[in-house]
């Protein structure tokens, strides 16, 4: 099964019914975030910046699901989610404190065909929190086909303890935009114009993720330093939104 993959030279790009996962490691690298590694039954290859739903069913019947981007690159023989605990959320925060490795999980993916790159062409991408999650699998991407060349990353957080992948995504020389503490000669403060202005070159795509505000605000900078709107991608999440 497949559906269109738009801006990509016509490519389409995969998609998955549902499948079984099992959950092959766990760990909680931030204070609020748990890593899965997941082993998913007759798994469909992915491209990077989609994502899967996993669905949880209760004894009674009752099912949630929610939306979560990969972090794992497509070569990866798992899929790898990061999951931002939420206040009240009937998913993550079981994802996040009862899941242990063994554990069989219903998935549905991969999904999408928009916020995706295609591992070919200049991008800048700027990420808020949880949202650097689908911008980590590009990167990933980027290094396993010897074209880290074609990135520039620009991410946010509150503090460096709350930002996943920040080892990775600093030791790729990603700039980090923390706002309550200094990053090197960088004083504590939010992700402005001035940070991207050496990092927008021409031609690139801007891919842009994180909660509604952020991607707001980050996808207005990339306009105002000339980026053109349809070359911008704009991913959103939230306790209600998409992908997180």
């Amino acid at each position: 099964m497949t559906e269109p993959l738009l801006g990509l030279g016509g490519r389409r790009a995969p998609a998955g019914g549902w499948r079984t996962a099992t959950v092959a490691a766990v760990d909680r690298p931030t204070p609020r975030g748990v890593r899965l590694r997941l082993d998913v039954a007759d798994r469909v290859e992915h491209l990077p910046g989609q994502h899967y739903v996993v669905r949880l069913t209760a004894e009674d019947g009752y099912r949630a699901q929610r939306s979560y981007s990969m972090a794992s690159a497509p070569g990866d023989p798992q899929v790898e989610l990061f999951v931002e605990r939420l206040e009240d959320g009937e998913v993550s925060g079981f994802l996040a404190d009862v899941v242990e490795p063994g554990d069989v999980l219903e998935v549905r993916g991969p999904i999408g065909g928009w916020f995706v790159w295609d591992g070919e062409s200049p991008a800048l991408l700027v990420g808020g929190g949880s949202g650097v999650v689908p911008l980590v699998a590009m990167l990933r991407t980027a290094r396993d086909l010897g074209r880290t060349d074609l990135l520039r990353i620009a991410v946010s957080a509150r503090t460096r303890a709350l930002l996943p992948y920040a080892g990775e995504l600093a030791g790729s020389g990603a700039l980090l935009a923390l706002s309550r503490e200094p990053n090197g000669i960088r004083r504590a403060g939010r992700l402005t114009a001035e940070d991207l202005v050496p990092l927008v070159e021409p031609g690139q795509t801007g891919f842009v993720c994180g909660s509604t505000p952020f991607a707001e605000t980050a996808s207005r900078l990339l306009l105002e330093l000339g980026m053109a709107p349809a070359d911008v991608r704009v991913e959103r999440f939230g306790p209600s939104g998409g992908p997180a």
